[in-house]
């Protein structure tokens, strides 16, 4: 049967601020993905079932096809649907062409794409819609289409794209993409960046006070029957304690957590004190806020593990509202890893093997659900081998060459529903994060509404806390998911080197479903300090 269901341009620009539908089950048809500029070397050979150069890492170039006039598709896409998020790290003068529907609807320099103005209309209005994050341009202004959208650029158009696009179930009828333009729709929009602009944690009145023995634990939250977490913030005595802190978190009487994170990274930073407030989750004053919709039908416990060996005081408060229709919603989850390659082929995935460098985020099977965005801390010790010398490019710092290699060249690829080439593959990792040409000092710390980067040294030698959340963008699959990012370097290589990953994965899936990450230990989390 058709679908039917009718969608205005303020329902698009809601989806950016709504939290609660991220637990809404994902109809058949509904998709999403990222098209990029990534290296077309990379590739899968059905025949042979292996991957190709895929390490391919020539990523500003790429495209679909090639234009007798000289320019290049970018992408296309068949609806219902909208491009909900577009990045560049270097848009120039040569124009990007929008067909929607198989009409021209925009045709403007690519940089004017992100800072100009279209009818008369600026992005640079709404800069927590449209947020430029260390050179990185980043606009979420939803772009709708029916039947289909095109994306051509002309010669001259810049380097590096990512479009993340959401594709809604046959029938859907979407708003013109004019509808922007209207004096409702630059209202709308402008209510929704003050919106995004006052994110942050509300007045922290603590309802709990806890000390958490060294070596054990305190329940925080329990509750029979039906409702969700709307609100959970928490704060340690000492901002430093806190990865000696594990968060677990049940619904519905499960054996095993479906939450089941290092304190700070639950809430995308790493210990310390390292402010930052995105939409999601942050820290600001010392406390830890998430707004995560974690509902529940039959109970749920929100539980505190101090795995270290002196005792923390703790404040925390959560709020709880009614959930009608609890049952049939999915359930919140978050995992930290240092990299889940149980049940794959390992070789495959060590240098030399077809899927090297992949570095596994999050892989779960058995049920639907969607993945909204993962936090990353990575470890990076370096000392150049030979010694300082006159820099080039990478690491140029005070004329000397620290390193020639940058972690954030690893690519994301995202595989839904068993997949061979997946539907989302990066062009960087800082690239997904949101910002751009990153790999020469002095680094930039941030925040957004959907990303950050709360910890980094100056040079990069040391801790780097990055966060990104799919909201709006989030992916829908209906049997299963897998996130890779790509890591180039071993734990340990040269002769006093490290590299070293811990991903905190967030998503909702349907209750019951089988979560296979294990609970860290503390020698795990402490192992990358």
């Amino acid at each position: 049967m058709p679908n039917n269901t009718r969608l205005t341009y303020n329902d698009l620009l809601d989806r950016l601020a709504d939290l609660n539908a991220l637990s809404l089950k994902p109809q058949p048809g509904e998709r999403g993905g990222c098209v990029s500029s990534f290296d077309r070397r990379s590739r899968y050979i059905p025949e042979e079932d292996r991957y190709a150069d895929w390490d391919a890492n020539d990523d500003g170039t790429g495209f679909v096809r090639k234009l007798d006039d000289g320019s290049v598709v970018a992408l296309e896409l068949e609806g219902p649907g909208a491009l909900v998020r577009s990045w560049s790290a270097m848009p120039s003068d040569g124009h990007i062409r929008i067909f929607i529907d198989g009409e021209l609807a925009v045709d403007t320099p690519f940089i004017r794409y992100f800072t100009g103005f279209g009818q008369d209309f600026a992005p640079g209005n709404t800069p927590d819609v449209c947020p430029r994050i260390s050179r990185g341009y980043n606009s979420f202004i939803p772009v709708p289409f029916q039947k289909g959208i095109r994306v051509e650029f002309a010669p001259g158009w810049g380097m590096y794209y990512h479009f993340t696009y959401a594709l809604f179930p046959d029938g859907t009828l979407m708003p013109p993409y004019s509808d922007l333009f209207t004096r409702a729709g630059r209202i709308a929009l402008a209510k929704l960046d003050r919106r995004l602009h006052a994110r942050g944690m509300s007045a922290f009145t603590p309802s709990i006070r806890a000390t958490v023995q060294a070596g054990g634990s305190v329940s925080l939250y329990e509750a029979d029957g039906s409702g969700a977490l709307t609100s959970f913030q928490l704060k340690p005595r000492e901002a430093g304690s806190a990865n000696d802190l594990l968060v677990l978190m049940y619904w519905d009487g499960e054996a095993e957590p479906s939450v089941r994170a290092p304190l700070p990274e639950l809430f995308g930073t790493v210990a310390g004190d390292h402010p930052f407030a995105s939409y999601p989750c942050g820290y600001v004053g010392g406390t830890y806020y998430t707004r995560w919709h974690m509902p529940y039908a039959d109970g749920a416990r929100v539980e505190l593990v101090n795995l270290g060996d002196k005792p923390t005081d703790i404040e925390a408060d959560i709020l709880v509202e009614a959930c009608p229709g609890a049952s049939d919603r999915l359930r919140f989850h978050a995992s930290w890893t240092r990299g889940g390659f149980d049940g794959l082929d390992r070789p495959r995935f060590e240098p030399g093997g077809d899927r090297w460098p992949d570095w596994p985020m999050l892989r779960v099977s058995g049920g639907a659900g969607r993945f909204c965005g993962v936090h990353l801390r990575v470890l990076d010790r370096f000392a150049y081998p030979g010694g300082m010398k006159p820099g080039e490019w990478w690491f140029g710092y005070d004329g000397c060459e620290r390193l020639d290699w940058w972690w954030g060249e690893g690519d994301e690829k995202f595989f839904v529903d068993g997949e061979k080439f997946p539907s989302t593959f990066g062009t960087g990792s800082e690239d997904y994060f949101g910002y751009a040409w990153a790999a020469e000092p002095p680094f930039a710390l941030f925040d957004s509404p959907f990303a950050a980067m709360s910890a980094m040294p100056l040079d990069g030698n040391g801790i780097t806390s990055a966060c990104r959340f799919h909201v709006a963008d989030n992916v829908p699959f209906q049997r299963s998911f897998e996130a890779f990012i790509e890591k180039y370097k071993g734990e340990r290589w040269g002769e006093s080197n490290r590299c070293s990953y811990a991903a905190t994965a967030y998503w909702y899936q349907a209750a019951g479903a089988e979560n296979a990450v294990r609970l860290p230990t503390r020698e795990e989390i402490m192992d990358i300090e």
